[in-house]
């Protein structure tokens, strides 16, 4: 069983996200896709292997993983992550529209 732990950054952009469904969904949507998050990356801590390596492990030269995440059948966000230990560190949260992540994200 792995820990999950979530950066500063992945919380800010998890606070952004959430003000945008407030702002362009509604209150009740916004409340949802948080809990939906939340309850999915805490599904990380069994087997967080399971998820593929993010499109951009490959140029930053670092194992990153992503979970795709939605609330609709269409996954709207990824978790970007990586495995360190007996941990799981929640890097980023990013929709699927912006462009990949740079090194400079993960600072």
């Amino acid at each position: 069983m792995f820990d999950v732990v979530i950066t500063p950054s992945a919380e800010l952009d998890i606070q952004e996200n959430y003000r945008w469904w407030y702002d362009n969904r509604s209150q009740e949507q916004a409340i949802r896709w948080y809990m939906a998050l939340h309850s999915s990356m805490e599904n990380l801590r069994d087997v967080p292997e399971r998820c593929p390596l993010a499109s951009e492990a490959e140029s930053l030269e670092t194992p990153i993983r992503q979970l795709s995440f939605g609330l609709g059948r269409l996954p709207s966000h990824r978790v970007i992550f990586v495995i360190s230990g007996q941990q799981v560190v929640v890097l980023r949260v990013r929709h699927v529209s912006q462009s990949d992540l740079t090194r400079n994200d993960l600072l």
